[in-house]
C-alpha cells in the first residue's frame, strides 16, 4: 500500500499544483482584459492622488427615453444635493461630479477641402469631460469641450483624417459634414482591442459638440459666413442616449444609489444603470454568471455605444474566466480542509499516546529541573565563600 499511498499523494500535490498555477494564469488573462478597456477607469484618472474615493457610473437611453439636457442639469443638482446633505465638499476649482452625455447623430458624407470624401459615423457629445471618460488615444490637436467659445471643431478618428487628407496631422484643418463646416479639433486613434474592433465596425467617427449637432442634422445653415466670436442661431440637437458621471463614494455603493434614484422611475424600461468601476471584479462577474441571458436577450431599444459594447463583452468573457478560476482555486480548497480533517482524526486517534508523552515528557522535565536546583545551590555558597 505504501507505494499505492505515496503515488496518490503525489498525485494530488501535481493537481494542486496544476490548479493554483492556472488560477494563476486566469488571474492574469481577466487582469489584462479588464485594463485593456481603459472607458471603465475614468473613476480612478480623476482620482490619480487617491485622497478621495470615487465612483463611474454610466446610464444608457432608449432613443424614445425623453432624457436631455434638463434631465442631465437635473440628475446633477440632484448628485450635488445628496453630497452636500453627507458632508461632501467640492474642491476649490474642481467639479465634484465631473460628467458627459452623448447620442448617435447618424451617419453622414464627410468630406475635406481636397478631393477626400468618407462617410462616417457621427456622435454628439456634451459636458466637459466626455474625452477623459473614452481615454481615447490623442494622435495631434487637441479635444473640445462645452466650455469652449467656438463649438464647431470636431474630433475624427485617424481613419477618417486618411480618408480625407491623407495624414493624421490635420488638426486646423476644414470639414464638411453633410455639407456644413467644422474644423478638426484633434485626431484620435482607432480602437486597438478585439471587442472595440468587432463592436465599432470599420466606419470612421467623429465626435462633433450638440451645438454642431444642431447645425448639421436640425437643418441650420454653413458657419462660412458666421462672426468668429458668436454662435448663430440653430436648431437643438436633443437626444441623449448616453450619460455618465464620477461621483464621490463617502459610503459604500453612494453613487449607484443616488444615480438610480435620481432618474427614478420616469425611466422605468428606458434606462441600463452601470456601475463601470465595479463591473470587472472578480466577484462581481461570478454572480453575473446567473445573469447572462441579460447580455444575450435584447428586451428594450436602448442605445449602447460602442464602447459599452466592447465591455460587455468582456463581461461575458470574464464570467467564465473568474468562474473557471473559483472552480480551480476550490481544488486547493478542498485539498486543505481533507488535510486538516485527517489530522484531527490522527490526533483523535492518537490521544492518549501524545497525552502520556507530554505527561512524560513534563514529569521529566520537571525531575531534571529539581535535581540541578541542589547543584545550582551549591554553587552559589561556593562562590559566595
Amino acid at each position: 500500500m505504501r507505494p499505492l499511498k505515496k503515488k496518490l499523494t503525489i498525485a494530488a500535490a501535481a493537481v494542486n499544483a496544476a490548479a493554483i498555477i492556472g488560477a494563476v494564469v486566469l488571474t492574469a488573462l481577466g487582469s489584462h482584459a479588464a485594463k485593456a478597456q481603459s472607458y471603465n477607469d475614468a473613476a480612478d484618472r480623476w482620482s490619480s492622488d487617491g485622497k478621495r474615493k470615487y465612483s463611474q457610473i454610466s446610464c444608457f437611453f432608449s432613443s424614445d427615453s425623453g432624457f436631455d439636457r434638463n434631465g442631465v442639469n437635473s440628475l446633477r443638482g440632484q448628485l450635488l444635493t445628496e453630497l452636500k446633505n453627507v458632508s461632501v465638499t467640492p474642491t476649490e476649482g474642481v467639479d465634484l461630479v465631473p460628467d458627459a452625455y452623448s447620442a448617435p447623430a447618424g451617419t453622414a458624407t464627410v468630406s475635406g477641402d481636397d478631393s477626400g470624401r468618407s462617410d462616417a459615423e457621427i456622435t454628439a457629445v456634451g459636458g466637459n469631460y466626455f474625452f477623459l471618460f473614452r481615454d481615447f488615444k490623442l494622435l495631434s490637436g487637441a479635444y473640445f469641450s462645452e466650455n469652449d467659445l467656438m463649438q464647431t471643431g470636431a474630433v475624427i478618428d485617424r481613419q477618417l483624417a486618411w480618408d480625407l487628407y491623407g495624414s493624421d496631422e490635420v488638426a486646423g484643418m476644414n470639414i464638411y459634414i453633410n455639407n456644413v463646416k467644422l474644423f478638426i479639433s484633434g485626431v484620435i486613434d482607432t480602437p486597438s482591442t478585439k471587442p472595440e474592433k468587432r463592436s465599432a465596425g470599420k466606419t470612421p467617427k467623429a465626435y462633433i459638440s450638440y451645438y454642431a449637432a444642431g447645425l448639421i442634422f436640425g437643418g441650420g445653415s454653413s458657419m462660412e459666413d458666421t462672426v468668429p466670436d458668436l454662435k448663430p442661431p440653430a436648431p437643438e440637437f436633443r437626444t441623449i442616449t448616453s450619460y455618465e458621471c464620477i461621483v464621490p463614494e463617502p459610503v459604500e455603493n453612494f453613487a449607484y444609489s443616488k444615480v438610480k434614484g435620481g432618474l427614478g422611475d420616469s425611466y422605468k424600461g428606458k434606462v441600463s444603470i452601470v456601475n463601470n468601476t465595479e463591473r470587472f471584479l472578480p466577484k462581481t462577474r461570478v454572480k453575473a454568471l446567473k445573469k447572462l441571458d441579460e447580455y444575450a436577450v435584447v428586451k428594450n431599444q436602448i442605445v449602447y455605444p460602442f464602447w459599452e459594447n466592447a465591455s460587455r463583452i468582456v463581461e461575458i468573457r470574464l464570467s467564465f474566466i473568474y468562474g473557471a478560476r473559483r472552480l480551480l482555486l476550490a481544488i486547493p480548497l478542498i485539498t486543505a480542509v481533507c488535510l486538516l480533517i485527517m489530522a484531527y482524526r490522527l490526533f483523535m486517534r492518537k490521544k492518549e499516546g501524545l497525552k502520556k508523552a507530554a505527561a512524560n515528557l513534563i514529569s521529566a522535565r520537571w525531575r531534571s529541573l529539581k535535581d540541578r536546583a541542589p547543584k545550582k545551590a551549591a554553587q552559589t555558597e561556593e562562590k559566595e565563600s
